[in-house]
């Protein structure tokens, strides 16, 4: 294939040699290849200043991240042959890891195909696509996953954030099948189900899927606050393995009618909810007196950019200290976390600071990381997002 040439600035291929894939806009000799002369979406060979190849990306002008390395080597592009044997190869490690067809088969960089996730209910896989470049590849990505997983219902779900920084219009749209009002999710035993319209990211999050299971063993008997619920995911497993009450507390109605749903189709009748906002829902939990053996707080990512580094933190550690009050006196606090911005020694020094502040001893007893299905690729650490704390709280110990 005859490409463009995109030509980095002296000194800038030093963290892609080192294993990242993402070209920054301020990193581009625009002297030799003005970014204005690439359309959004094109492919390029990536040249270090010396003129020595680094391989082939995806470039967007007008994005910050304005390339993305699809191949090492200068003269492979991303063809739909190409596309179909990542996937492939995406596609074989989830199904040595689970014995269900339920989990992300594609986590973007991790698997070679920057800005495309997909994620597979059984026979119904829907397509989140947020880079112009994976959008010119969109129906050779629909194709591959009729080929590689002969589905019922393929749904283009393309209407997250990031499009909108890549210049890319949002949209939903049925790729094949017949359309789908409800997705089905069987995770670690339990089934859910989870309405399509209106439902967050994909409609499921696999990511914690490790550390729910964790939690199951520490149910039995007790009593449960699963904070930002959304359906439901951390408190039905938590009744299913035992807990003799759950308490789950969202901001959306559509998510608590779920919880209730998905307690139903689970036989499970020690459910309660809250509709609110979470920290409104904690301090008058607390002004109450009530009191829990495990609260799970799972938020969604309070730091989505590197300038709400401070806001963040500073939110994450009112969080800490509210679930921490309502802890009983031997009680375990799952700390959960998304942003990609916050560490998870950072979390751990957040909930060390919350127990001195409200006089608890804490006992770090795990910490969670994010499901195999969402490979780490170690040269990006932005693909290493998920963390957890399960953290033992005494009162009057010490």
């Amino acid at each position: 294939m005859d490409f463009p040439v995109l030509y980095l600035r002296k000194g800038a291929e030093r963290r892609l040699r080192a294993g990242h894939l993402w070209v920054y806009s301020n990193e581009v000799d625009i002297r030799r290849s003005p970014l204005t002369d690439f359309e959004a979406g094109v492919q390029a060979e990536l040249r270090a200043s010396n003129d020595k190849p680094m391989g082939t990306v995806f470039v967007n002008p007008h994005a910050l991240i304005c390339g993305r390395l699809i191949s090492r080597n200068a003269a492979h592009g991303m063809t739909p042959q190409r596309l179909t044997e990542r996937m492939e190869t995406a596609l074989a490690l989830r199904e040595r890891l689970f014995d269900k067809p339920f989990y992300r088969w594609v986590f973007g960089d991790s698997d070679g195909l920057s800005g495309l996730v997909v994620d597979r209910f059984d026979d119904v896989v829907v397509v989140q696509i947020s880079t112009a470049g994976m959008e010119q590849m969109k129906e050779s990505v629909v194709r591959a996953v009729q080929r590689l997983a002969h589905p019922r219902a393929i749904i283009l779900k393309n209407d997250g954030k990031m499009r909108k920084v890549e210049g890319l219009e949002t949209y939903v749209e049925q790729a094949h099948g017949p359309e789908i009002d409800l997705l089905t999710v069987e995770e670690n035993g339990v089934r859910f189900e989870v309405p399509m319209d209106g439902g967050q990211k994909t409609g499921w999050f696999y990511d914690h899927r490790m550390n729910r299971q964790r939690l199951q063993a520490y149910s039995p008997g007790k009593r449960v606050l699963d904070v930002f619920s959304y359906v439901g995911g951390w408190g039905i497993q938590s009744a299913c393995a035992g807990a003799t009450q759950v308490t789950c507390v969202d901001s959306s109605a559509g998510a608590i009618e779920s919880v209730h749903h998905n307690a139903r189709i689970n036989g499970l009748d020690n459910i309660e909810t809250i509709e609110g906002d979470a920290f409104d829902a904690l301090k008058a939990l607390a002004e109450e007196k009530e009191k829990f053996d495990i609260v799970v707080l799972d938020p969604p990512a309070l730091i989505p950019r590197r300038r709400d580094q401070k806001a963040g933190e500073e939110a994450y550690a009112r969080l800490n200290q509210l679930g921490l009050r309502l802890l009983d006196r031997d009680g375990l606090l799952v700390s959960a976390s998304c942003s990609m911005h916050l560490s998870q020694e950072k979390l751990t020094d957040i909930i060390r600071s919350s127990g001195r502040k409200i006089d608890r001893f804490v006992q770090l007893l795990e910490q969670g990381h994010q499901a195999p299905d969402h490979p780490v690729v170690p040269g990006i650490p932005e693909t290493d997002y998920i963390k957890s704390c399960f953290v033992r709280s005494l009162t009057g110990f010490l």
